[in-house]
């Protein structure tokens, strides 16, 4: 019998989003960031309905190769950029854009020129300081390019670190910090991510960066998707394999941490941290069974969580468990989980099956 884990993706709610951030910034070009196997929805299956952006955007080189593979054309920009020189060969044949944001790359490049002109993006750190070149290095590192003879196209882009709190000023700060420094340059410019192409309108520039909000989840605090219009892509469900009446003192799980406080019925439902949903989730967190609120008890294992059937009595075997996605937001889950629906999309894996609509 095939196990009942299954993520429903979408695809149409996927496009719906995307037209949301055409609707948002209809002026820009879209990057539409499909990293980590599109936010853990499918890569090639993402990009196959993200057909009108302008780029993709990726962390590895695999994820690229597999894109270029799929017959995709249009640019797939390398995030991290290049590592080594030994990477040369494959960012030149499959002609790929690179994010150039450590001096150290620039080095590689003066050693050992690719094979063909590389299109690359300079970021700049304007403030995020994870990744990016100075303001002050930007006129120095611009020289050493020129200098090298294999650059193609060049962007400027910097990586916003506060955009999700559309009261915080950090983010003028960055902007003002980016708008100074690339003053006067030549090339086309981005720094807008989700959050901010939605809360931050001078931000959006020539290009513009969504991620999660492709995907369904809200990029801003205390704003939820459904305000902002955007639909859930991924559906995260199960079914009930088993339905137990249980006594009131009887604990439930690995260390007997919930225990019944009456008479009462208990499901299992076939998912558990093996397949990527949260080992840490508390007691309490929500759950849909039968399409009505009901909530998860004792700790989640790796096959199996508990659910609370006291509000729903006549639960039984093969019904329905949604974890999160149509009618239980993912963010939802997230803030009751301690962690960003980030995690959670990104963590569900392929133990779990795959079923595209759309």
């Amino acid at each position: 019998m095939t196990r009942p884990a299954r993520a429903r993706i979408d695809l149409a709610a996927l496009q719906h989003n995307f037209q949301c951030v055409r609707q948002a910034a209809p002026a820009s070009r879209v990057m539409a960031i499909i990293k980590a196997n599109g936010y853990g929805h499918g890569l090639v299956d993402v990009a196959q309905a993200l057909a009108a952006a302008d780029a993709f955007g990726v962390a590895t080189l695999d994820e690229a190769i597999s894109l270029r593979e799929a017959g995709f054309d249009r640019p797939v920009v390398l995030l991290e950029g290049f590592f080594t020189a030994d990477d040369f060969p494959l960012v030149s044949g499959y002609r790929l854009d690179v994010v150039l944001h450590h001096s150290s790359q620039i080095d590689v490049l003066e050693q050992a020129a690719p094979g063909r002109a590389l299109d690359v993006w300079l970021k700049i750190d304007t403030g995020m300081n994870r990744l990016g070149f100075a303001p002050s290095d930007v006129s120095t590192t611009l020289d050493r390019l020129a200098r090298l003879g294999c650059i193609g196209s060049l962007r400027l882009m910097s990586h916003l670190a506060c955009a999700d709190d559309p009261d915080n000023d950090y983010t003028p700060l960055q902007l003002e910090r980016f708008t100074e420094v690339t003053q006067g340059l030549q090339g086309e410019r981005s720094l807008a991510n989700s959050a901010a192409l939605l809360a931050w309108p001078d931000t959006r520039m020539d290009w513009v960066r969504p991620g999660i909000m492709l995907y369904g989840g809200s990029p801003l605090l205390n704003t939820t998707a459904a305000e902002l219009g955007l639909r859930p892509v991924m559906t995260l469900g199960t079914r009930l394999i088993a339905v137990n009446r249980r006594q009131a003192g009887d604990a439930v799980g690995y260390g007997g941490d919930w225990v019944c406080p009456e008479s009462m019925h208990v499901g299992v439902a076939a998912i558990g941290y093996g397949d990527g949903y949260p080992r840490h989730a508390p007691s309490g967190m929500p759950v849909l069974v039968n399409g009505k609120r009901a909530s998860i008890i004792g700790r989640v294992s790796m096959d199996m969580v508990c659910i609370d059937l006291r509000s729903q009595p006549d639960a039984c075997c093969g019904d329905e468990v949604v974890l999160w996605g149509d009618g239980l937001p993912v963010d939802e889950v997230a803030i009751r989980a301690g962690t960003i629906s980030y995690e959670l999309l990104c963590s569900v894996n392929n133990r779990v099956r795959f079923d595209y609509t759309g």
